[in-house]
């Protein structure tokens, strides 16, 4: 008796856990979160001269197809 009731304790308490996070909803709602976003979690320091960069590159490497953009090896559109 004492060994089921020990295991049953146990069992409720790992599942507890997973049932109570079922509930939970996010803090931060969709509309926010561009609230959140933050310059200075990009990549990029200078985002129009990153732009340019991947710009270049695309039309550089157009004949192998780069990253998805369109054009040719030639840079134009």
């Amino acid at each position: 008796m004492r060994i089921l009731r020990r295991k049953f304790c146990l069992l409720l308490l790992a599942i507890l856990p997973v049932l109570s996070a079922c509930g939970v909803q996010p803090w931060v709602k969709p509309y926010e979160r561009q609230m959140l976003a933050d310059p200075i979690m990009s990549f990029d320091r200078d985002p129009v001269a990153s732009a340019y960069t991947h710009h270049v590159y695309q039309a550089r490497e157009g004949a192998r197809g780069a990253e998805g953009g369109g054009g040719g090896g030639c840079g134009c559109n």
